[in-house]
């Protein structure tokens, strides 16, 4: 949207100076030369300014793509007017500190840290089969006693019968509740591995694994940093690439204000207004991607550290 607002200050300029040029010429201050070389500037304003307008109409189809469900949502067939435009505010940039936040809330690199703890758990898993194992198991229980009862005299071996108690299945509850015939049984099972070649093994195999994913946790750590600290001297370098544009188009506004107020005194030419025009042009055009580049830098900084939510103030609830 701003490329298109420089594109028509810019004809309005080239367009204003044809309009004076050729009242110049009516007076006879001017040639008509000059009137052609204005009309020339303005149709190149013209043609820059077509070539904004189509920029801006494809990009806005490109953000409605992404934010639209299909072609029969409203926002499809809609205009999209900016509200607001890319501003400068130069902030400071803590590199160590970004680093550590990067380092701190990465999710691949928190991904690699729940690695190490899952090897680390298998580790003293492999471990502990490698070690005798004792077991000791205990148990308490009643049993009920019930149905006729034989009795046969005493110090015999199925001997004559010499009572009968009659009973049932009631007596079996009852002796149960009451708890005449408690057990108790303990054991002590152990357990001592004789081969364990296939068991350290496994540990070996399951330290190596652990030394690569350390390796890789460093590896990430380093690009990480890197990768922060690239993104910050960019950021910093497209900072001062913004203030050398504002003071470059500033300059060329004054020159431009200079070159007119002269060329209305006639002391100078019509060809120094329009380079003046297009040198104008070509310093907001350079601001504005100056701009431009310093938000984008700003937006992959925070990328890479994961922020981009919180500076935002967006703040995401689980359901």
């Amino acid at each position: 949207t701003q490329s298109v607002e420089v594109a028509r200050q810019s004809v309005d300029l080239a367009e204003q100076l044809v309009k004076d040029n050729q009242t110049r010429v009516e007076v006879g201050t001017l040639a008509p030369i000059d009137v052609v070389q204005a009309q020339s500037q303005a149709a190149t304003a013209r043609q820059s300014l077509a070539q904004a307008e189509g920029t801006k109409r494809t990009t806005e189809i490109a953000l409605k793509q992404l934010i639209v469900s299909g072609t029969q949502d409203s926002t499809w067939n809609a205009s999209i007017t900016p509200t607001d435009h890319p501003d400068f505010v130069s902030v400071e940039i803590d590199i160590p500190g970004a680093v550590r936040r990067a380092l701190d809330t990465r999710t691949d690199l928190l991904q690699v840290r729940k690695n190490l703890q899952v090897n680390d758990v298998t580790m003293k898993y492999l471990h502990d089969l490698t070690l005798p194992q004792a077991d000791v198991v205990a148990s308490y229980g009643w049993q009920g006693r019930g149905g006729t009862t034989l009795e046969r005299q005493p110090g015999t071996i199925g001997g004559a019968v010499t009572n009968t108690i009659p009973g049932g299945y009631l007596d079996a509850l009852s002796t149960i509740g009451s708890r005449d015939y408690p057990t108790w049984n303990i054991a002590l099972n152990v357990t001592y591995p004789l081969g364990t070649s296939a068991a350290d093994a496994n540990i070996a195999r399951a330290r190596v694994q652990q030394q690569q994913v350390e390796i890789q946790l460093k590896q990430i750590e380093l690009q990480v940093a890197t990768d922060i600290t690239n993104a910050a001297i960019q950021v910093m370098s497209n900072a001062e690439s913004v203030q050398a544009a504002q003071a470059a188009t500033k300059l060329a506004q004054q020159q431009f204000e200079a070159e007119e107020s002269k060329f209305e005194v006639g002391m100078s030419t019509n060809y120094l207004v329009v380079q003046a025009q297009r040198d104008l042009a070509t310093a907001k055009n350079t601001e504005l991607s100056a701009v431009l580049n310093y938000r984008r830098s700003q937006v992959e900084f925070e990328r890479l550290q994961q922020t981009t939510l919180s500076s935002a103030n967006i703040t995401l609830v689980g359901r």
